[in-house]
């Protein structure tokens, strides 16, 4: 009985070992295919999530996989703390081990971070980007006529063609047909990873934080 004990705590360690080499070898290759399928130029850090591993691997079916991408530029535009998860990825073992294509996700999300300084960036000349709680706020001088005129007002957030959207709204100090001089937009000229589509962006204390989704990717080798 003894013996029988021993061998069967000996049996779990190896699993348990065998579960935790295997991972790390398909968290790998989904890293370098995620990098290949965003055009990174760097390696992003992946976590395949659930265990036991081995159980997802022999059924070739990974429910959530998550990864940080760090901080890229798209055009002219840093985001920082990109990060996301593939959900319902379908991986055989046979594929994964061979390089072969036949991977993909079902959906794919990923949110990131400009930062306030971005933000400020591309405000037009005399316009302050602030923050009023989950709002954002603009200040400054706006030039009417021969004359420049302080204003406040609060920025409403949108996605736009091209990038994020700050529309002036609430507008004190100056008529309200002056709110156009205080809109701008941020430009996203490069592509996001995964040809993702920006569904939600909102204010954060770092500044603004965006989230994007696509559906049926492929994970290219």
């Amino acid at each position: 009985m003894r013996k029988l004990l021993m061998f069967l705590i000996v049996l779990v360690i190896l699993l348990i070992a065998v579960d935790r080499v295997a991972v790390a070898g398909v968290e790998r290759d989904l890293a370098t295919r995620i990098a290949a399928t965003s055009d990174l130029s760097g390696t992003p850090t992946v976590t395949i999530e659930g265990i036991p591993f081995l159980t997802q691997a022999i059924s070739g079916r990974y429910p959530e996989v998550r990864f940080n991408l760090g901080t890229f530029t798209y055009g002219d535009v840093p985001v920082r703390n990109l990060r996301g998860a593939a959900y319902d990825v379908t991986a055989p073992l046979a594929d994964i081990i061979q390089n072969r294509a036949n991977i993909h996700a079902g959906r794919v999300v990923i949110s990131g971070t400009l930062t306030r300084a971005t933000i400020d960036k591309y405000a037009p000349d005399g316009v302050k980007i602030g923050a009023n709680g989950e709002r954002l706020t603009a200040s400054g001088e706006v030039k009417l006529g021969v004359n420049r005129v302080k204003f406040d007002a609060e920025m409403r957030i949108e996605i736009a063609d091209g990038g994020i959207r700050l529309r002036a709204e609430k507008i004190k100090g100056v008529p309200d047909q002056v709110a156009g001089l205080v809109s701008y937009t941020i430009p996203f000229e490069g592509k996001l990873p995964f040809d993702v589509k920006m569904t939600k962006v909102r204010s954060v204390p770092a500044g603004m934080e965006f989230t994007a989704e696509a559906s049926d990717v492929p994970l290219r080798g």
